[in-house]
């Protein structure tokens, strides 16, 4: 099912102190990712594939602010195609920031802005676009 909220992005000035912030007040899992100056964060059980075990949370991510498109937190949305999104996104006058980008084997990230000024997030899983 396309449209559904898949992922959160926050961004951060300094990731050991955000890392510890929502550790602290939340309980979330917050792994800063090696060479790639990224935080994969877990706000629930997980199982072994990294996924949410349980309904009724998403995971996301924390990063380094100015290496994202956005000034504050973004909500990725699922999509069967980015491409094919982005174009609809276009013609109801939103506009594209990054296009579609590879993120390792898993899938696929682009970024828009909507009618409003919002930035927001889409993924693609690798495989089915």
């Amino acid at each position: 099912m396309t449209g559904r909220v898949v992922h959160f992005e926050i961004p951060f000035e300094d990731g050991e102190r955000a890392r510890g912030f929502y550790r602290e007040v939340f309980g979330w899992k917050a792994d800063a990712m090696p060479g790639m100056d990224y935080t994969m964060v877990s706000s629930g059980p997980t199982g072994d594939t990294g996924m949410p075990s349980e309904p009724g949370f998403i995971n996301g991510g924390m990063l380094a602010k100015g290496l994202g498109p956005a000034e504050g937190p973004v909500i990725v949305l699922d999509v069967g195609s980015i491409d094919d999104t982005l174009a609809v996104i276009e013609k109801q006058g939103g506009s594209t920031l990054v296009g579609r980008t590879a993120v390792g084997e898993m899938g696929f990230s682009a970024y828009f802005r909507d009618t409003e000024g919002n930035v927001m997030g889409l993924w693609e899983t690798a495989g089915q676009g």
